[in-house]
């Protein structure tokens, strides 16, 4: 098993459960949850390889994709009560899910042959295009689209780990970096309200 192929399923639960979370936390049905779960999972990828021309997208061909985005179901309703009471668990979720899917959709772009520019740009919006769907469907504002440093910290994460594998780090060493270095963005902003807001 590769170690984007990793990467990418990694992602694609972490944001599924992100999804599941959300769709309990606003008593959607079963269904309903289980949506949520996968338009969240996959909606920012399959955006990402439709972009690109890389169609197929990964998760039509791979059944696996399928299987852990309903795995997350059952895991998050057998552990809801212990999840929601954890007010920072959606905001982690979320946060490892956009530096995992940065890194991949950077990597997966530069094997495509595209200008470093578009694959940062690639890698944000694999990352962050789920999160929007997830929040235009529960009823929420989108993220990207409030005064919270959202997208910023995956172009910084993405343009970061373009650069380190210019310097011929190894590429697992880039990986971690970046996609700490995004999570890492994310909690600082909300911490200490940093944003791009102009307005007072």
């Amino acid at each position: 098993m590769s170690i984007i192929y990793s990467i990418d399923l990694i992602g694609t639960f972490v944001f599924a459960i992100s999804g599941v979370m959300t769709g309990i936390s606003k008593k959607f049905d079963i269904f309903g949850t289980l949506v949520l779960g996968f338009v969240t999972a996959i909606g920012g990828g399959t955006l990402r390889d439709m972009l690109t021309g890389a169609l197929p997208v990964a998760w039509i061909q791979d059944i696996n994709y399928v299987i852990l985005i309903i795995a997350a179901l059952p895991m998050v309703y057998l552990f809801q009560k212990q999840i929601l009471k954890l007010r920072k668990t959606m905001f982690l979720f979320d946060s490892i899910g956009i530096g995992l899917f940065t890194v991949l959709g950077v990597q997966k772009t530069l094997a495509l042959g595209l200008s470093p520019i578009i694959c940062i740009l690639m890698g944000a919006i694999g990352a962050v295009f789920g999160g929007v769907l997830r929040d235009t469907l529960s009823n929420e504002v989108p993220l990207i689209f409030r005064k919270e440093i959202y997208a910023t910290a995956c172009l910084l994460g993405g343009t970061i780990f373009y650069f380190l594998l210019q310097l011929a780090i190894p590429i697992y060493v880039a990986q971690s970096i970046s996609i700490f270095i995004v999570i890492l963005i994310r909690i600082l902003a909300v911490r200490n309200h940093w944003s791009l807001n102009f307005n007072k």
